[in-house]
C-alpha cells in the first residue's frame, strides 16, 4: 500500500463463496501488506470449525465471535480483511466496516453461488445451514435478504462471477485509487 494509504484496510464483503479470500490473499499479495480472514481467526480462537460453533453456542455464538474478531482486525490497519458473509447482520459491524476501510461488496448470482458451495470440499465441514432449507432455495433467499446490507456497507461493488480473481484485483485496484 502507498504511504497515503497506511490508515486504510481494503475490506471484501459479500455471501458465501464469492470470492472473498481467494481474491483478498491475490490482493494483499499485489500490495505487499498482511491479509486476514474473519471466519479463519473465529476458528481459531474457538479451536473448532464455524460448523461446529453454531452447533454448540448457537447463531447468536457464532455471531458474538464474530463481532469480536471483526473488532480486533479493524483496529489494525494497511491490510485486506475477508469478512464473513453474514458480518454485515449486526448495525454495529456494519458501522465499524464502513469507519474502518474501503469496503468491496463481491457479488455473485445465486446459481453461481450455489454450484460453488458444492463443489468447495471443505463446505460441508466447516459451514452449516443456516436456514431449514439448505440448498439452493437458502442461498437465493439470504441473498436477497441481505443485498440491502451488503449495499449499505460497500464503497464499491463488483460481480465475482464475470471477472477472474486477477480481474478482480484489478477492478478494485483501480476503485480504489479512483476513490478519493
Amino acid at each position: 500500500m502507498s504511504r497515503n494509504d497506511t490508515a486504510q484496510n481494503i475490506i471484501l464483503v459479500g455471501y458465501r463463496c464469492t470470492g472473498k479470500t481467494t481474491v483478498g490473499r491475490l490482493l494483499a499479495e499485489h500490495l505487499a501488506c498482511p491479509f486476514a480472514d474473519a471466519d479463519d481467526l473465529v476458528e481459531a480462537s474457538a479451536g473448532r470449525s464455524i460448523k461446529e460453533i453454531f452447533a454448540t453456542e448457537s447463531e447468536t455464538g457464532f455471531r458474538d465471535r464474530e463481532s469480536a474478531a471483526l473488532k480486533e482486525l479493524c483496529a489494525q490497519s494497511a491490510g485486506v480483511i475477508s469478512t464473513g458473509g453474514g458480518a454485515i447482520l449486526r448495525e454495529a459491524n456494519r458501522a465499524l466496516l464502513k469507519a474502518s476501510g474501503f469496503v468491496v461488496w463481491l457479488t455473485a448470482a445465486p446459481e453461481t453461488v450455489w454450484d460453488r458451495l458444492r463443489t468447495d470440499p471443505t463446505t460441508a465441514a466447516r459451514r452449516p445451514n443456516l436456514t431449514a432449507t439448505g440448498g439452493e432455495a437458502e442461498v437465493r433467499a439470504l441473498i436477497a435478504a441481505r443485498a440491502p446490507l451488503y449495499r449499505d456497507v460497500a464503497h464499491f461493488t463488483v460481480a465475482s462471477d464475470t471477472l477472474s480473481p486477477e480481474g478482480l484485483v484489478d477492478a478494485i485496484l483501480r476503485a480504489w485509487s479512483a476513490r478519493e
